[in-house]
Parts: C-alpha cells; structure tokens; sequence
C-alpha cells in the first residue's frame, strides 16, 4: 500500500536584499515546495548561504506558483519532467 505525499509545486520568489553598504540587488528564484511556507524557507536559506545574508537584509515582494511549462532553469525542468 503506497501513499502519494503532498504535491510538489513550483513557485516563483521575487525580491530584494542587501549586502554590505551595497545598494539592495533585486532577485527572482524558482524552487519546488509543497507550500508557499516551505518555498519562502528555501529561499531564504539559499541566499543566506550563497550570498551570506541574514534574513533581516531579505525582503519578499512576491511569491506565486507558476507552471512548471514557465521554469527558466534547465536542470529544475529536467527534475520536474517537462524536459527529456
């Protein structure tokens, strides 16, 4: 007896952060989560650890769920199916 878990969407983040005396640089990130909750979390831990910023300098203008069609990332389409 297998059970499916949630589902796994795709969504679309967009915002801003600062580093250092830097002006404030604009981001967008695409990640899969099963909720919003889980893709603001991503977000925040990959532009922490890449860019070594606190989640205080990270502001989230908008997050949508998109189609996986509209992913631009070819790895994350190839990992969602939509490219062989």
């Amino acid at each position: 007896m297998s059970e499916e878990g949630p589902e796994v969407k795709v969504f679309e983040v967009r915002g801003t952060f600062r580093m250092g005396d830097e002006p404030r640089q604009p981001f967008r990130k695409q990640v899969t989560a099963t909720r919003e909750e889980e893709a603001l979390e991503k977000v925040y831990s990959e532009l922490g650890s890449e860019h070594r910023v606190s989640r205080t300098e990270i502001r989230i203008e908008e997050i949508k769920e998109i189609d996986p069609e509209d992913v631009e990332d070819p790895v994350l389409r190839r990992l969602l199916g939509v490219e062989e």
